[in-house]
């Protein structure tokens, strides 16, 4: 379906912002009686070698009246209903793993040889921009991201580039350039000016020529461009819809086929939303049909990707032996959610590089217990064991759990030994201590758990900003960051003492991700009585239709984008890994809902995914 760039229904301009920076959002009434919690003030800083750190005065938390766990008659439970897995260990263990042998590597030592020299040979501007833009579409840009950085740095830095740039009204290679700088973090480029891309847009207005594919090509990078804007960038946002309502009524007769395609693709989901490994999956085949492709470059994108996805083989057998010796779904969780291949998707979304071993594995780990327990207060827990089950979370002490029912025992049991497991096993490495850190995003992720169960057996709607306030924290991106930011292999002692806790740059990516799934599967979740999300609060606030309501909430990631965009510029002082995953969260949202709920329901659009992106490799 193609991006609707439609007015906002609702100007930001008269609305306070959700989740400003500048001020403490208000507690809604509820919470405050409920729980002395709230995740989003500023937060300390936490240290590398004790929990005692100064942060938030959280309180154990006090039920209200609820039905007793203890009373004779059984407590009355939910079911879901998931479907079982469809991946199978045995199968994952069967897979075979092709492309680690040494004359592939050596192969691939080859052509990155040749690659690199074809990056430092004299070009003309267009070829280099062009050849920049498709190393990165080919997957390939992790291999020469100094090169890269380097060479855009220099061409952006050229008023002799620029000028030429301006004189010739060239806004196919304006609107590239612009993109990859801002792409690549590049800086330095303050000669490259949004007021020049716009000029040259309004020029090319006017002469814009339909039978040119130069002239659609520049219409094609500006609509792309257009997705990198930061809040009040209000001229580019117009160019893009205007781009975009060109490209999506030309006549496509008058192109080629391969333009064509590029275009349907864009008008689908910008590149900037897409998930970077399933793009590159989709680019290598499209690259392949290009009339004037480079062999060079096509062989080493396949025989990479294939490479990288046998590293992918390992780790996922390995993680399913994991998964199936802890045994947590056989072992009195059978209502959860059993998607640990899913989850390795997740994961492979947010740091598909080799080098990112450590983080992809943990962060599968991370993601299995974040659905478990999601499951848990969602569908099975009595609000009196969720109780009971928050306070042991934050506690971290196993004694603690001798009052709670065997199901809940078993999850937090191996929640704990895995989680040391991770923290121990940096710690022999880097001599660090980042167990507390992940104590407290659990804490927090079970605390703001806890508040939607207190909403649900109250049959308390909550407004939207309400539900908000406490669904961006729900939505658990903040376990992924934190473990992201935690595992990096440059994190220092200074790093992690002077971590602050969801600044508004993890705020925005996890606001972006809560929204993507609520809008993939609200449906589906509503009608197995799980509490009211972001549309139907909205719906019940406004009293508008859903339609409407789905209108606002996209109008909403559109704001939330251009928020993110703005604060991954002004934000340079985190490492590149974790820099990467806060654009990289909302991409694998958008990847897995768009088509609906693609990670409970996985056996469509989710499983061809998988299968192409871990499991079969590209034909050489």
């Amino acid at each position: 379906m193609a991006v609707q760039l439609t007015p906002f229904l609702f100007p930001f301009s008269k609305k306070p912002p959700l989740l400003s920076s500048s001020s403490s959002p208000s507690l809604p009434i509820l919470q405050r009686i409920m729980i002395n919690f709230h995740p989003i003030r500023d937060l300390s800083t936490a240290t590398a070698t004790s929990s005692s750190a100064r942060r938030i005065n959280f309180h154990h938390i006090h039920c209200l009246s609820t039905a007793s766990t203890t009373s004779s008659s059984p407590a009355v439970r939910r079911t879901a209903n998931y479907k079982p897995t469809i991946w199978d260990d045995s199968y994952i263990q069967s897979l075979q793993i092709d492309f680690m042998e040494e004359k592939y590597m050596y192969r691939r030592e080859k052509l990155m040889e040749e690659v690199r020299f074809l990056i430092n040979q004299q070009h003309s501007l267009t070829e280099q921009l062009e050849l920049v833009d498709t190393l990165c579409q080919l997957g390939l840009g992790y291999h020469f991201d100094a090169e890269l950085k380097n060479l855009l740095s220099s061409i952006s830095s050229s008023k002799k580039n620029i000028n030429n740039l301006i004189e010739n009204n060239n806004l196919h290679d304006f609107a590239l350039l612009f993109r990859l700088v801002r792409e690549h973090d590049i800086h330095n480029a303050s000669i490259l000016r949004l007021d020049d891309l716009i000029s040259c847009f309004k020029n090319e207005e006017e002469s814009f020529n339909q039978n040119n594919q130069l002239d659609v090509k520049g219409m094609l990078n500006l609509y792309e461009a257009s997705f990198l804007a930061m809040e009040g960038e209000d001229e580019l946002d117009e160019a893009g819809k205007f781009a975009m309502k060109h490209l999506k009524y030309h006549d496509r007769s008058l192109l080629s086929p391969q333009l064509v395609e590029q275009i349907e693709h864009a008008l689908e989901l910008p590149l900037h939303w897409r998930m970077s490994r399933l793009h590159t999956r989709w680019f290598i085949d499209a690259y392949g049909r290009h009339k004037n492709f480079n062999p060079t470059l096509l062989e080493f994108a396949k025989l990479d990707f294939n490479m990288v996805q046998s590293i992918y083989k390992t780790e996922l057998q390995e993680l399913s032996r994991w998964w199936r010796n802890i045994n947590v779904v056989r072992g009195g969780l059978n209502f959860v959610r059993d998607r640990l291949v899913e989850n390795y998707l997740w994961a492979i979304g947010f740091t598909f590089q080799p080098e990112l071993w450590r983080i992809r594995k943990a962060m599968t780990q991370i993601i299995s217990f974040i659905t478990t327990i999601d499951d848990i207060y969602d569908i099975y827990g009595t609000l009196d064991e969720l109780k009971l089950f928050t306070n042991a979370i934050e506690a971290w002490n196993i004694a603690t759990t001798q009052q709670l029912p065997g199901y809940m025992k078993k999850c937090l049991t191996t929640l704990f030994n895995t989680m040391d497991d991770i923290a121990s096993s940096f710690s022999k490495e880097k001599e660090l201590d980042i167990l507390p850190c992940l104590k407290r995003m659990w804490a927090d992720l079970c605390k703001a758990y806890f508040i939607e169960a207190m909403w649900y057996h109250n049959g308390y709607t909550p407004t939207l900003d309400e539900y908000l306030d406490n669904a961006w924290v729900t939505i658990s991106g903040i376990c992924v960051l934190t473990a992201t930011y935690c595992l990096s292999d440059d994190l220092t002692f200074e790093a992690i003492k002077s971590l602050e806790f969801y600044p508004p740059i993890v705020r925005y990516s996890c606001m972006l991700l809560r929204l993507y799934d609520d809008l993939g599967t609200c449906t589906e979740e509503i009608q197995r009585g799980d509490v009211p999300k972001s549309i139907q609060c909205y719906m019940k606030e406004k009293n508008v239709s859903e339609t409407t309501a789905r209108d606002y909430i996209r109008c909403l990631i559109r704001n939330y984008w251009k928020k993110l965009n703005k604060e991954h510029v002004i934000s340079s002082k985190y490492v590149e890994s974790f820099r990467k995953v806060l654009f990289d969260i909302p991409r694998t949202a958008q990847c897995f809902y768009q088509y609906g709920d693609g990670y409970g329901e996985p056996d469509l659009e989710t499983r061809e995914q998988i299968i192409c992106i871990i499991i079969k490799p590209i034909s050489l």
